[in-house]
């Protein structure tokens, strides 16, 4: 005698109903992400528009020449001199000076670790080197801006003349800064090279330092240059570390061991003793507009070497 199967049947829900949900759940999450893009873009667009109506208005309400402002070397706000004045090129000169210089030192750093990482000793290299790089961009500004106070200061100062302070000693703790950045862009562009690229360069005969010099650098050197522009962007736009050792003098020094200034250090340091809508405030709202458009050129050569880089 057959027995009767009396398990419960599992209805499935109609084919209609499945579609209908699923059109929901995409409707949702295509909602959710446009509502978030729009908000991204709005937020920008309002950062933008509120730095530039107040840095244009040293130009259009307080009548300052764009070509003074911008070449000027004298920097004297309240007019103590007799007729205020607003020169920032030698804050201008000092942002790029400690931005240059430390993306001199810090590059053949990274490429180095970067190479050491994945090329020389990719197993326990990597696992000895990408936790101290981690840490370095973990470190606060404040604390890199001590150290170099109480070791890089001393040291030049010991070493070369001058008081130590200037523009040597701001590019030194920016280079340590900075180098996080530029080791993990390369690591990255290093690690995403095909297999059968160095394998062909072996099989025809080339050394590992063959291969390294004179097929792997020139493959990655776009992304290795997006890395450096990335961290020369971070160096320029770096304030509390450089504050602590550049020295914060109005003025173009005439060598590395000289105290000179930024333009982040002049905002942050005048910032707390101007009036709102001063035409002194106004000039510090001027020069965040400048640094804001800096780092809109540092986006766009970005964009210009990403699309050379093509593996």
């Amino acid at each position: 005698m057959k027995t009767i199967d009396e398990r419960p049947v599992q209805v499935q829900p109609a084919r209609g109903t499945r579609w209908k949900k699923h059109h929901a759940e995409d409707v949702a999450g295509r909602s959710y992400t446009f509502i978030c893009a729009a908000l991204l873009i709005v937020i920008i667009l309002s950062i933008v528009y509120f730095v530039a109506s107040k840095g244009l208005a040293t130009f259009f309400r307080d009548g300052v020449s764009l070509s003074d402002f911008l070449f000027g070397t004298t920097w004297d706000p309240e007019g103590n001199n007799g007729e205020p004045m607003y020169g920032v090129l030698p804050f201008i000169f000092g942002s790029f000076a400690t931005s240059l210089l430390a993306a001199l030192i810090a590059s053949p750093l990274s490429i180095c670790a970067s190479l050491f990482m994945t090329e020389i000793v990719p197993g326990w290299g990597k696992k000895l080197l990408q936790p101290v790089i981690e840490l370095l961009a973990g470190i606060p500004s404040v604390v890199y801006g001590f150290i170099g106070l109480t070791v890089v200061v001393p040291f030049l100062r010991n070493v070369f003349p001058g008081q130590g302070i200037g523009i040597a000693a701001g590019a030194i703790v920016l280079s340590v800064m900075i180098l996080p950045t530029i080791t993990s862009v390369a690591a990255d562009a290093l690690a995403s090279l095909p297999r059968g690229l160095k394998e062909s360069s072996f099989a025809l005969g080339a050394t590992r330092w063959q291969t390294i010099s004179r097929v792997i650098l020139p493959t990655v050197l776009p992304s290795i240059l997006t890395g450096v522009v990335l961290g020369m962007a971070r160096a320029f736009g770096e304030a509390l570390a450089v504050q602590m050792v550049i020295g914060n003098a109005p003025h173009i020094p005439r060598s590395l061991f000289e105290s000179a200034s930024t333009l982040t250090s002049v905002i942050t340091l005048d910032m707390g003793n101007t009036v709102m809508g001063s035409a002194h405030s106004n000039a510090l709202w001027s020069m965040a507009l400048a640094l804001m458009f800096m780092t809109f050129v540092f986006v766009m050569i970005v964009r210009l070497l990403e699309r050379r880089h093509r593996i």
